[in-house]
């Protein structure tokens, strides 16, 4: 009986050794701290879960150089809860490094390794507040060129900045370049971490016609980079008639163009339909016809139609404006109408259509 009490004693403390111990648990093994400043100390930590059902002690850390001080959770920490390990790496060395930290535990094996990895940079220039978008490894200031009323004639300027976020010397480029825009760069190469201005200069005697022309560019992000739309940066321009040569008598037998609204809201009817109508109205108010030459849409998803291009002074007709919305797919394209006219007052009238709440 007491050899049967024994066994069972002996079981006991087998079975308890064996279900009761601590789990040593990191939120990550390995922390890409990217890009650090040299001689700028780095703050990186470690969350450690216990998940076994016995308290978790963290014994020791030790990193692999001397360039890493360590220090963590002393107390034990008990099932089901967290503990830290916090590192201060010094960055006194420029380049790319990996370092390893063993930690000591009271856990089977009694020692795991924990990683950190990054580059270490002359300076780390933050661009996120003055380049906002990106395109791969490449920031930039905007997402489009335009060149909203220009007349011709001119030779307008369009500013944009780019800023290289990649690990490689990059040249920038911008592919199909059109025939009517010229690019001047402030650099010609940049390095990991540098930025540059990019001039475009708009020769409109080139542009092929009054009202909007719409085309687009493609920034090349590595050498035998391809066109797509994950690259792709439209272009708008607005060529408007010149009408500095009138004369005095000219002033005063003028149109003029009055439109019903310029903000025209379709997005409650869209939320029930897949295509939506709105009528406008534009009114001449002035002393002689009143001349539609273009009416232009800026997305594909929107078409419009107008009974008469040609308004008697006094004369009213409607504008209907339609939108598909299938087809509204071209997301960088805007929900805008064009219009364009032989008022010298108002040449150039936009109709911006929102289509969600």
């Amino acid at each position: 009986m007491k050899r049967y009490i024994f066994i069972l004693f002996i079981m006991a403390l087998w079975v308890g050794g064996a279900y009761c111990q601590a789990r040593f648990s990191p939120a990550a093994t390995t922390i890409d701290v990217g890009k650090v400043e040299w001689k700028s100390p780095k703050k990186i930590q470690y969350t450690i879960t216990n998940t076994g059902n016995a308290p978790l002690v963290l014994t020791e850390v030790e990193p692999d150089c001397s360039c890493t001080v360590a220090d963590w959770t002393q107390s034990p920490i008990a099932p089901g809860e967290t503990g830290t390990i916090d590192l201060t790496f010094e960055a006194e060395t420029l380049g790319h490094f990996q370092k390893t930290v063993a930690v000591w535990t009271n856990t089977e094996p009694q020692i795991a390794y924990l990683s950190f990895k990054g580059q270490v940079l002359p300076e780390v220039k933050d661009y996120t507040t003055s380049h906002p978008y990106h395109i791969g490894d490449i920031l930039l200031d905007t997402t489009s060129i335009e060149f909203p009323e220009v007349h011709i004639g001119e030779m307008p300027k369009f500013y944009m900045s780019f800023a290289n976020m990649s690990q490689e010397v990059w040249e920038p480029i911008l592919m199909h370049l059109p025939p009517y825009l010229t690019m001047m760069a402030t650099k010609e190469f940049l390095m990991p971490e540098d930025k540059c201005d990019v001039e475009l200069t708009l020769d409109t005697h080139l542009l092929p016609d009054y009202g909007l022309t719409q085309s687009a560019v493609y920034l090349s992000r590595f050498p035998g980079d391809k066109v797509g739309e994950e690259n792709e940066i439209p272009i708008t321009i607005v060529l408007l008639p010149d009408f500095s040569n009138l004369t005095e008598e000219d002033r005063l037998n003028l149109p003029h163009i009055d439109i019903s609204t310029t903000q025209l809201d379709m997005s409650a009817e869209l939320a029930a339909k897949n295509k939506v109508r709105k009528d406008l109205t534009i009114t001449n108010t002035g002393n002689s016809t009143l001349k539609i030459g273009k009416l232009q849409v800026f997305n594909s998803a929107v078409s419009a139609d107008i009974k008469s291009t040609n308004i008697a002074p006094g004369q009213m007709v409607n504008l209907r404006v339609t939108v598909n919305k299938k087809a509204m797919r071209q997301q960088r394209r805007r929900m805008r109408l064009l219009l364009l006219c032989n008022d010298p007052d108002n040449p150039l009238v936009t109709v911006n259509i929102k289509v969600a709440p």
